[in-house]
């Protein structure tokens, strides 16, 4: 009971926030509502309706391929960056790092994004300007479909990979010395121990660090809407961002929950598969 008692809080919230309005939103699917006038029973038209349009099915394209670019670079720079922390003995210099990498993650991502619009601003930036010094031209970094996209990507890694390293590198200590040890003395080089040792056996951290990073990153809403609009054109719409215009701009809510039951069945499934993939690449001791 006293168990049962001390989760209670955290199951309430997750079911009053999370579940029922999952629930709220899949009944809502099958209804067209502009909230001013009663619900119309629709069935499954929204969802057929969202196959046939071009724009919401392009924008489910735009979210897959920034958020595979995201996860991609977030584990593997927070995975290098962890590998050259752990090599420090300093227990100061280690927390340090770790306290000045996960920083970013502490800030507001509306207020980031807003700051980073400015530094990466095609005609005033402060990044153009300092390439202008060096003698490179101007980058249209949020003025061009694939400058949005690499910008988007890169604001979104700076301010989540201080989580991806924190993990890494509470995996990497928890690595056992003996076996370490066993890997010098058979005469394995430090990158051969890497790739044979260490990440075999700290694969459950990068398991969860992979869940984790892609169901926020399929989520992204932030930084596209507040930096480019969504710009230039569609470039980096997401679906967030589509379901945000279809549900508070244009009033139609029934659409506007069945895109957001689509991306989460996404998500469901690119979760799936990664814990099916995860039997026989995930080392567990």
């Amino acid at each position: 009971m006293f168990g049962y008692l001390m989760i209670s809080l955290a199951v309430i919230f997750v079911a009053v926030f999370t579940f029922l309005p999952i629930i709220a939103s899949l009944g809502l699917s099958l209804f067209s509502w502009d909230v001013i006038s009663p619900p119309t029973f629709v069935g499954l038209k929204n969802f057929k309706r969202l196959v046939a349009d071009s724009a919401t099915v392009h924008s489910f394209g735009v979210t897959l391929v920034l958020a595979v670019g995201i996860v991609a670079l977030q584990l593997s720079l927070g995975l290098a960056l962890a590998v050259l922390v752990n090599q420090r003995t300093s227990t100061w210099a280690k927390t340090t790092f770790r306290t000045i990498f996960y920083l970013p993650l502490l800030a507001s991502t509306a207020a980031v994004s807003i700051f980073m619009g400015y530094l990466f601003d095609a005609k005033f930036g402060v990044i153009n300007y300092y390439l202008n010094l060096l003698g490179i031209s101007s980058v249209p970094w949020l003025t061009s479909t694939w400058g949005s996209m690499i910008t988007i990507v890169l604001i979104a890694v700076w301010q989540q990979v201080g989580f991806t390293f924190v993990l890494f590198v509470a995996a990497l200590t928890s690595v056992p010395t003996d076996v370490l040890e066993a890997a010098a003395i058979d005469g394995a080089s430090p990158l051969r121990t890497l790739f044979r040792v260490k990440i075999p056996l700290i694969s459950p951290t990068i398991l969860f660090a992979t869940v984790v990073a892609m169901i926020n990153a399929l989520q992204l809403f932030d930084q596209p809407f507040i930096m480019t609009k969504g710009g230039p054109g569609t470039a980096t719409t997401t679906a967030t961002i589509i379901m945000y215009q279809t549900g508070f701009q244009n009033l139609q809510f029934g659409y506007a929950s069945a895109i957001a039951i689509v991306l989460l069945l996404i998500i469901l499934a690119i979760t799936g598969i990664q814990f099916l993939a995860a039997r026989k690449l995930v080392f567990y001791q």
